[in-house]
């Protein structure tokens, strides 16, 4: 009985503390947000699909920066389609402080990014120009690697197009790996 007990121990500080290592300086994010992901089965046929592919790089422990990309197309049968787009920078911050954590293995995070985007639908205004998004989120870890998402954003665009502006509020799901330093070092150079 001992033995047992001694393993769950170890088995849960090495789960823990693999967790937390996962954020540390040097380590790899690389993963997608999934929002809207709709498909109709009714005679109106209409979708709706967004995904958000990203990979960020631990460049402090808890901070994370690098490039993302948004595609969005979403229409209704015999109606045009949609199309959202986007390129740029993202930044995120994970909340170190245990107190406020719900879940052992799970950290909540704010991100934020900038880059080039644009939203142009078939029908009505599109606005084309600087794309700024902001919110926080909350990372479940499964494994030491591999972590479920939610995050609520705000993404705004700002510029030219029949419309100077447009917005949006997105709750999307994602699912991110986390690659430690060695294993981010070797994706890198072997592609």
């Amino acid at each position: 009985m001992k033995k047992i007990i001694f393993l769950v121990t170890v088995s849960l500080v090495f789960f823990v503390s693999a967790t937390k290592a996962q954020l540390e300086r040097g380590n790899l994010l690389v993963g997608a947000d999934i929002a809207n992901f709709q498909l109709s089965l009714n005679s109106g046929g209409n979708y709706n699909i967004s995904l958000d592919p990203k990979v960020a790089f631990f460049i402090k422990n808890n901070v994370a920066v690098g490039p993302y990309i948004r595609l969005n197309l979403s229409g209704a049968k015999d109606a045009g389609t949609d199309i959202g787009y986007g390129v740029g920078l993202l930044g995120r911050y994970y909340v170190n402080d245990t107190t406020i954590n719900l879940l052992k293995h799970g950290r909540f995070f704010a991100e934020g990014n900038v880059g080039i985007e644009g939203y142009n639908p078939s029908v009505g205004d599109n606005t084309n120009g600087l794309g700024l998004g902001f919110g926080p989120g909350f990372a479940y870890f499964v494994t030491p690697n591999i972590g479920l998402e939610t995050l609520l954003k705000y993404n705004g665009i700002i510029g030219f197009g029949s419309s100077a502006t447009s917005s949006a509020l997105t709750l999307s799901f994602g699912f991110q790996i986390y690659l430690g330093s060695q294993k981010a070092k070797a994706v890198i150079t072997n592609p």
